[in-house]
């Protein structure tokens, strides 16, 4: 299918960039220039997916251009690119829709055209071979599709065989990112049975536990999903810990658990699951069920040794397709494409040091995202959500491979994502 077109309002010099990296992707960029140029367009267009708007150098006619793309029976999302200090404009005059996002400066053509791709893929938007044709919305002749299935959630697994990589900083805020700023219906699942503290981290105490709740059910006979047993954090992510103490967790069945993380995809979009360090029978039964797995490095010998390590066992494990490293703490003096080659696998994402901001968030029972949504690191960890959107790819969800647009078959090249 053609993909779709994007309008661009930005200033010459980041028009050329932004669009030659749309260009890359496959996507058509189209300037516009006035609201009258965009008008023209958008009567003669119907594959228009997304209009970026510069919400900081000529606001009145930025407001205009917003009004064409929601006007009659269009809702064209809007990236607004802004300088941090306008953020406070981005109410809109009150007209801000949900579908739309915004983009702060300074930022890489890269960052910006992930962040459009993912908007795209959550538009659905259709398109066609030409220019002001009728849109083909039929769909292709084939096998019926259970309506259950075809909003399958994706399982992401946050891992690292080493301890102390950030692991659960990184699927606390990654959970939480794609809760409230993507609009994503998160499960953020802590299987860490030995020291985990998603819970805690996040100011959530006393909570009904997976263990407590299969111990009930064999009393009542009931059977509860894990979308039921989740406790709900103010962030709207829903949390669920395996076990309050590691002596309990005999009813912890690895199938029975698997099975249950797999059948949550149902009631949400992402299940980011935080584990343990260890290759035990209940780690690798959630790996067989992953669709990505994430795997944070910091940029030391014993993390890079331990991903090496990894990338092996990968291999036995017949899931090395589906590892995408995550380099933290990268702003420390070691190159990323170093990383890259002594690893093995690429870099999905850079997150930036910034340690007592995270320590800061959990110690107020909150994410980063929620307590610092301004700081760099937050704009990494959005880099990092928007590159996890636009790879989960309906052919992802349906066959489980990986990230397609990374791992064969994709379109990009260079996987890393540098931070803006």
């Amino acid at each position: 299918m053609p993909r779709s077109a994007v309008a661009i309002a930005l200033p010459p010099a980041e028009l050329v960039a932004v669009s030659a990296q749309l260009a890359e992707a496959g996507y058509e960029a189209i300037a516009v220039n006035t609201a009258e140029e965009l008008e023209v367009l958008l009567s003669t267009r119907r594959d228009i997916g997304v209009a970026i708007l510069d919400g900081e150098n000529d606001f009145d006619r930025t407001i205009e251009m917003y009004s064409l793309l929601h006007e009659e029976d269009r809702n064209i999302p809007a990236l607004m690119v802004v300088a941090a200090r306008a953020l406070d404009r981005m109410g809109l005059a009150g007209r801000a829709r949900v579908s739309d996002e915004y983009f702060t400066r300074p930022y890489s053509a890269e960052s910006l055209r992930w962040r459009v791709e993912a908007m795209l893929i959550r538009a659905e938007v259709p398109t066609d071979d030409s220019t002001g044709g009728v849109i083909d919305t039929e769909p292709e002749p084939g096998p019926a599709i259970d309506s259950a299935e075809s909003r399958r959630g994706q399982i992401v697994i946050v891992f690292n065989p080493k301890g102390g990589v950030g692991k659960t900083t990184i699927a606390v805020n990654i959970a939480a990112m794609l809760q409230i700023r993507k609009g994503q219906r998160v499960l953020l699942v802590d299987c860490d049975t030995v020291t985990g503290h998603v819970a805690s981290s996040l100011g959530m105490e006393n909570v009904r536990t997976v263990a407590d709740a299969w111990t009930d059910d064999l009393s009542s006979g009931a059977s509860e999903t894990f979308s039921e047993i989740a406790s709900p954090h103010t962030s709207g992510v829903s949390v669920l810990v395996m076990a309050e103490s590691p002596l309990h967790t005999e009813i912890l069945e690895p199938k029975r658990v698997a099975e249950a993380i797999t059948s949550a995809r149902q009631a949400f979009d992402w299940v980011v699951v935080d584990m343990h360090p260890d290759y035990g029978p209940l780690n690798q039964v959630i790996f067989e069920r992953a669709d990505k797995i994430i795997v944070p490095v910091t940029p030391d010998v014993p993390a890079i040794r331990a991903a090496v390590q990894l990338r092996e066992v990968a291999v036995e494990l017949q899931i090395r397709d589906r590892l995408a490293m995550v380099v933290n703490r990268a702003n420390s003096g070691v190159s990323v494409a170093d990383m890259e080659r002594t690893v093995g696998m690429p870099a999905l994402a850079e997150v930036r040091s910034a340690g007592m901001l995270f320590v800061r968030a959990a110690n107020e029972g909150r994410s980063a995202v929620e307590r610092f949504p301004k700081e760099k690191v937050i704009d990494d960890i959005e880099q990092l959500a928007d590159r996890m959107i636009a790879t989960a790819e309906p052919s992802v969800a349906k066959t489980g491979s990986g990230f397609l647009g990374i791992f064969g078959g994709g379109r990009n090249t260079n996987p890393s994502v540098r931070a803006s």
